[in-house]
């Protein structure tokens, strides 16, 4: 492509050089892979300053740079474009290299804490079983139609993304259903994307690590409806007591969903247990695979974006009823009389809700059972949330294993420390400390009798855990499997 023509919709500050007849083969923003005929874009990172490899690029024949500060030297055979953010430069310069595919999808994009997976993932399956060919960037796959790609982050690079997208288009898909994580609003990952739908879930305590504060975080997630223009909608769950502050600012045409108000889309459950729950959406009833609160919201946000999307209600309801949970969210093992959940809680809040599911359910079982509660902290993470997970697993839970979820560099010991600094004698009553993660599992399963429920949170989906920057092979749902058979 010409790097004039990559340019036509984006802001230049100054330009040393020619950008007349200059081919561009490649974008990238990595000073490592340059190739022949690569624009490189020097971004500002976390950890490194790309405007500190400009020399090392253009030794290495980068035809084109695009930095917010023009180097010392320049040379004569690269054209230097000076842009006031890179990084929303980046986002745009991604776009317009791979066609302005999101332009040519009707592109879905849901924030919020806790949901956004599984409303992706539903949604990407929902508009699938409809006849439509679909796309999905989540955290647990990336989907081109039934073909998987690789994923690291929630939300992937811009590179990343247009490529995907691109692909999804030359595969003829009509529709992209994607997480939207607060770091990718902030860091400017989604530049350049015209979304057609964004659907807020909610928001609790989570990536303070990142945000400082919960008022960035906020600030974080509604950046992304305040960007929207007239042509989208903006979905908002209006139980949220910060529903409406997100879309106060919107252009977007804005529609509300919950269980609890008047809202354009409403919901109310009417019986509920371990397989599943039914439904009254929108004055009609439904049955779902998919058990408790936190999935009414999940299934209702679903029907919503797709009546909005064009669907009709009696075809949403039909093929939403035929899902199934999304892999690691509330994903049930059942051997020998004992129930295994496992579930990506891994926010105060996303406990809460599952515990609070899992005792609700309790209630309608004719025999006592016992509720065995394993979770655990990451690490190089919010640290705040750690004794308030402590405290809510012992609130509702008959008996805690607390133990490491993926520990990073830390030293899991130490967050375990954090966990039990937030517990009261009588939490430590009837909870136990064991450090390594399969051990625990495995204690638990041991502890268990037939009747009883055993909940593994933080990891859900992932087949991992990391430690010390190394990642390691492990399955919650493997190992419970094995150890309860």
């Amino acid at each position: 492509m010409e790097l004039k023509k990559i340019f036509e919709r984006i802001k230049i500050l100054e330009v040393h050089g020619v950008m007349d007849n200059v081919e561009i083969h490649d974008v990238t923003a990595d000073s490592r892979k340059i190739n022949d005929n690569t624009l490189f874009v020097a971004v500002k990172g976390t950890k490194a300053d790309g405007h500190a490899f400009i020399g090392d690029v253009v030794k290495k024949g980068v035809k084109a740079v695009v930095c917010e500060e023009f180097p010392q030297d320049f040379s004569q055979n690269v054209c230097y474009i000076k842009v006031e953010d890179s990084h929303d430069g980046l986002g745009k310069i991604a776009s317009a290299f791979y066609g302005y595919p999101s332009e040519k999808l009707s592109l879905v994009g849901v924030t919020g804490t806790n949901g956004k997976t599984t409303t992706a993932t539903l949604l990407y399956q929902l508009f699938r079983a409809a006849g439509f060919k679909s796309g999905l960037l989540s955290t647990v796959e990336n989907y081109v139609e039934t073909e998987v790609f690789p994923t690291s982050n929630t939300t992937p690079d811009p590179l990343t993304i247009n490529s995907l997208l691109s692909k999804m288009v030359e595969k003829g898909c009509s529709y992209c259903f994607m997480e939207v994580s607060s770091h990718s609003v902030v860091q400017k990952r989604i530049s350049g994307l015209k979304f057609k739908l964004a659907i807020f879930s909610n928001i609790t305590l989570d990536h303070l690590d990142y945000h400082k504060t919960f008022q960035e975080y906020i600030k974080a997630k509604k950046m992304f409806f305040d960007n929207l223009d007239e042509e989208a909608f903006a979905l908002t769950n209006g139980d949220d007591k910060n529903g409406k502050v997100m879309v106060q600012n919107t252009k977007a045409q804005v529609k509300t969903y919950g269980l609890k108000g008047f809202y354009d889309f409403n919901a109310s459950i009417l019986e509920c247990g371990f397989e599943g729950m039914l439904l009254n959406i929108c004055g009609k009833e439904m049955w779902s695979f998919l058990p408790g609160v936190f999935n009414a919201y999940n299934l209702l946000a679903v029907y919503s974006s797709a009546v909005l999307l064009g669907l009709t209600q009696d075809e949403v309801l039909t093929k939403l009823s035929a899902l199934h949970s999304v892999k690691g969210r509330f994903d049930i093992v059942n051997i020998n009389k004992i129930t295994a959940i496992v579930d990506y809680a891994h926010t105060p809040d996303a406990l809460e809700n599952v515990l609070n599911t899992i005792n609700n359910i309790r209630k309608d079982l004719c025999s006592p059972t016992t509720l065995i509660t394993v979770c655990g902290c990451g690490g190089d993470r919010d640290k705040s949330k750690r004794p308030l997970m402590a405290q809510i697993a012992c609130k509702l839970s008959d008996k805690v294993i607390l133990t490491s979820d993926n520990p990073r560099t830390e030293n899991p010991d130490s967050i375990l420390d954090d966990m039990f600094a937030g517990l009261k004698s009588e939490d430590l009553r009837k909870s136990v400390r064991i450090t390594d993660r399969k051990s625990a599992i495995q204690t638990a399963s041991m502890m268990a009798k037939p009747g009883d429920i055993i909940l593994i949170a933080g990891k859900g989906h992932e087949n991992y855990q990391e430690i010390n920057g190394v990642k390691h092979h492990f399955d919650d749902k493997e190992i419970v499997t094995a150890a309860l058979s």
